[in-house]
């Protein structure tokens, strides 16, 4: 069993960056893969990053390339999201994720463990 919480998140001007952070318990962890999701009100659940178990491949949506990076350091059992040149548009809660096993990681149902969320607000 893995138990996920993120942290990190606030309210910022546009153009800030954030580092939220998706600190795992369990062993296991440093075996699956990770994700991060992000959900607006009103909108549907979408794919923001994801990470190999090893670090070794990332995978980003095209609307956060080259702002946001993603990274882990599994003796800390710990996932990053380091966001740069925030947007209005970022403003969502963002969800850490783990898949016990490698699938398609750009969808929700891949993963079978989440966090709770931790909002980020953009302001223009």
């Amino acid at each position: 069993q893995v138990q996920l919480v993120e942290s990190g998140g606030g309210l910022v001007q546009a153009g800030d960056s954030l580092r939220l952070s998706c600190a795992a318990s369990g062993r296991a962890f440093s075996t699956y893969p990770v994700g991060w999701f992000r959900q607006a009100p009103g909108n549907e659940r979408e794919f923001v990053a994801a990470i190999s178990w090893s670090g070794g491949r990332t995978y980003y949506a095209d609307s956060v390339k080259g702002r946001f990076t993603i990274s882990r350091d599994n003796a800390k059992n710990t996932v990053y999201l380091q966001m740069n040149s925030l947007k209005p548009e970022d403003t969502a809660n963002y969800f850490c994720a783990a898949a016990s096993v490698s699938r398609i990681l750009d969808r929700g149902a891949s993963y079978d463990y989440w966090g709770q969320g931790t909002q980020v607000t953009v302001s223009a």
